[in-house]
């Protein structure tokens, strides 16, 4: 059973950081595409969001037009985790953040690494991110 741990959401005023972390379960860590995902508060129909995206060799990174120059996508194959660096927060980046996790070293288009989410396996409960103006 696989499974993806999220920490580190909290509460920060805008221009403030956080460091959110997603621990993998299992042995097979380096063979996964990670991804970030947010939904905002208020609206949970509304489709989740791409934040940011890493493949398995550690050299392809992916952001969203909204979070570049702030976030850093990174992993730590030897400790099983992801990470994702948050910069310069602004309110709008309020949400619950969830790390998902796409296993096999399998090479899929940019677009469904950057997408809605759907090509990944597996998904962690979130955390909640809060940024205050």
């Amino acid at each position: 059973q696989v499974q993806l741990v999220e920490s580190g959401g909290g509460l920060v005023s805008a221009g403030g950081s956080l460091r959110l972390s997603c621990v993998v379960s299992g042995r097979t860590f380096d063979s996964y595409t990670m991804g970030w995902f947010r939904q905002a508060p208020g609206n949970p129909g509304k489709e989740r969001e791409f934040v940011a995206a890493i493949r398995w060799n550690g050299e392809n990174t992916y952001y969203a037009d909204s979070v570049k120059g702030r976030f850093t996508i990174s992993r730590d194959n030897a400790k099983n985790t992801a990470y994702l660096q948050m910069n310069s927060l602004k309110p709008e980046d309020t949400a619950v953040y969830y790390c998902a996790g796409l296993p096999g070293r399998i090479w899929v288009p940019e677009s469904a690494v950057t997408g809605t989410g759907t090509m990944y396996d597996y998904w962690g409960q979130g955390t909640q991110v809060t940024v205050s103006s």
